[in-house]
């Protein structure tokens, strides 16, 4: 490799770095998508969730803190 194209591709990684960092950077907040067969109003479908959100919950995700979960129905579309 010749010492031009070396100076090239050094800098090209170098002005690539910061974009690539900043790619990985997220907000902390995490997204999820339920997709549920019933409005999440059911008395199943409400125990079903709690025990969902309990579950994460122990794995150390929190609804509002690092975690949003979207709630969807065939018969409505709501967020919590």
């Amino acid at each position: 490799m010749r010492r031009r194209e070396f100076i090239t591709l050094l800098g090209g990684a170098a002005a690539a770095w910061p974009l690539a960092a900043h790619g990985q950077q997220g907000s902390g907040m995490r997204r999820n998508r339920v997709l549920t067969p019933r409005d999440e109003s059911d008395p199943e479908v409400k125990a079903w969730l709690k025990a969902f959100e309990d579950g994460l919950q122990r794995l150390g995700w929190e609804q509002g803190r690092n975690l949003r979960i979207d709630y969807r129905s065939p018969a409505a579309t709501n967020s919590a």
